[in-house]
């Protein structure tokens, strides 16, 4: 069992336990639950914006602990002042020691909000707009295109964007109508390697009205440069300013490069 069937495996179990707790009732009665949303697609199509999705994340399966110092509101805060597009909260717990409080924290910044999880169930797209979700995941590598679906219709349903993530090329199929944000993770999840080539490759087969998204393994401006050049409008990079001490500090001075060339 690769570490991602591990993953799902342990979802299918919490979302269980959490149901029991928390009624989708209950849910739809906190404050966030109604609350006006921000679109992520707007903002990466504007070209005045970075394109920078910048993701807090404590710790990773393949790297262990990044940074468990840094608080979610500072370092959340840093990104959306200097220039991020899109705000990533990992809300897995057990694998990557996010948790629903985190994305309630970040919700402060004015930017929009991916809840990053591994999404099975739509129970879970409820919560995320109960949190203050934007945006919600889902991940091709471990959903049906049916699957996908359903459940990026429920989505919609609560007015969330729903970023698809694909890895393989066979995960194309899983493109559809509700999936208009569509992200190349460059990390397979099942082995954790990086290859950004074959990411650029299997791009080129996505619909042209889909906006792309390059994820995970980008570290650097040329990174940036390389896929804009392949018509990506939106990068999510986590890992790379957070396993500094001030992952706010490092975004800036990324963006500071960024802009200078």
């Amino acid at each position: 069992m690769n570490i991602l069937d591990k993953i799902i495996e342990h979802k299918r179990t919490e979302v269980a336990e959490r149901k029991k707790q928390t009624p989708v009732s209950e849910l739809e009665q906190q404050a966030f639950f109604n609350r006006p949303v921000l679109s992520l697609a707007q903002f990466l199509l504007d070209d005045a914006k970075t394109g920078i999705i910048a993701e807090f994340k404590r710790k990773s399966p393949s790297k262990g602990i990044i940074n468990g110092a840094a608080d979610v509101v500072e370092v959340t805060s840093a990104y959306a002042r200097f220039g991020a597009s899109g705000l990533s909260v990992l809300t897995d717990e057990l694998f990557f020691g996010g948790s629903t409080a985190d994305l309630i924290r970040a919700r402060v910044n004015q930017v929009p909000v991916l809840r990053k999880d591994f999404m099975i169930d739509e129970y879970q797209i409820a919560e995320a707009r109960a949190m203050g979700a934007d945006v919600i995941l889902l991940i091709a590598a471990c959903l049906t295109p049916a699957e996908v679906k359903r459940l990026a219709t429920f989505a919609a349903s609560l007015q969330l964007e729903v970023l698809l993530e694909l890895h393989a090329e066979d995960e194309l199929e899983h493109i559809c109508d509700e999936t208009k944000l569509v992200g190349i993770n460059n990390r397979n999840l099942k082995t954790f390697e990086v290859d950004i080539d074959r990411s650029l490759r299997m791009a080129e087969r996505i619909p042209a009205d889909k906006i792309k998204i390059a994820e995970s393994g980008i570290s650097s401006v040329a990174n940036i440069r390389l896929f804009k050049e392949h018509d990506f409008r939106g990068f999510l990079i986590g890992e790379n300013f957070m396993k500094e001490a001030h992952p706010g500090e490092a975004f800036h001075k990324f963006i500071a490069q960024l802009e200078s060339k």
